[in-house]
């Protein structure tokens, strides 16, 4: 039976059908209205899921999650229900590896759309900018540095991408044309004071939320609903504003040890990624939970 200390790499539920299981989550099915998201330590980069899992990024991602949620929960509905995991996972020794890092939410049906805020340019937005002058067909004044702030937020969305591909940007049309005006409008309206809210708060902890990607569904009544995750270090970027300079990518509070790693080593990033040292291990699951500490005050 795995130790709830150790790592959790993949969860192992008996009497639970298993649904998917993407790059950090495994979802299984309750019944036909609930679902059961657990967070495991995965890590992935450039797309790729790595070997080595990082010590309790599960559980820190998930409370980091919960505690956005209840934040926002004022502004919009999201999909956690009030269900204890023991009801749905009664077996003691089963589930104690699950605690801390589970949420029981309610089905819905997911938009097929990532709905992104920038409020800095920088990563894909800002390759798009050198070649166009432009974000998702956004016009945006000359000469901008690489991690600027923008003049103001801006939505790009995004395709949703299988585990293995990348997501693509599209413009807000082409949003529109998938999902319909009026809702593609309720979406970015959301996003960006979703977006403006938490950076604003997050600016008073020492920390610059540069972008963030949100994730809607439509419950039973067809009411829009925030699903997923919200504002984590793996759906974020966060740059520690004491290290922050115009002009060249800052240091962020997630996966950046593990990429400049990666970067030093002649792997063509593709499957399978290389082993990752102790060292760089332990950096990593550092960084995840000092910001989980600024953000919520509290660590787990």
């Amino acid at each position: 039976m795995h130790s709830p200390d150790r790592p959790l790499y993949r969860s192992e539920i008996r009497d639970l059908p298993l649904l998917s299981q993407g790059k950090v989550r495994d979802i299984y099915a309750v019944g036909d209205d609930h679902l059961l998201i657990v967070t495991s330590d995965r890590l992935s980069a450039f797309d790729v899921i790595l070997p080595d899992p990082i010590p309790d990024k599960g559980r820190v991602l998930n409370r980091v999650a919960n505690f956005w949620f209840a934040r926002t929960a004022g502004r919009i509905r999201n999909h956690l229900a009030d269900i204890p995991l023991a009801d749905v996972v009664p077996d003691a020794a089963e589930r104690a590896p699950l605690e801390g890092r589970s949420v029981v939410v309610r089905r819905c049906q997911a938009l097929p759309v990532e709905a992104v805020a920038r409020g800095y340019i920088i990563g894909s937005g800002w390759k798009d900018y050198q070649g166009s002058g432009r974000i998702c067909g956004i016009p945006l004044p000359a000469g901008l540095r690489q991690a600027e702030q923008l003049p103001e937020p801006i939505f790009t969305p995004a395709t949703k991408a299988e585990v293995g591909d990348h997501d693509e940007n599209i413009s807000f049309e082409q949003m529109a044309d998938r999902i319909g005006k009026e809702l593609a409008e309720r979406i970015r309206e959301q996003t960006l004071a979703i977006y403006s809210e938490a950076a604003a708060y997050a600016a008073e902890r020492g920390i610059i939320i540069a972008d963030t990607k949100l994730e809607f569904g439509l419950d039973d009544d067809g009411e829009l609903i925030l699903i997923d995750e919200v504002l984590t270090p793996d759906s974020s970027r966060f740059w520690p504003a004491d290290e922050y300079q115009v002009g060249s990518s800052p240091p962020s509070f997630d996966k950046q040890f593990v990429r400049d790693y990666l970067e030093s080593l002649d792997w063509d990033k593709k499957p399978p990624a290389p082993r990752l040292p102790t060292e760089i291990i332990d950096k990593t699951a550092a960084k995840y939970r000092e910001a989980e500490t600024r953000l919520t005050g509290e660590r787990g």
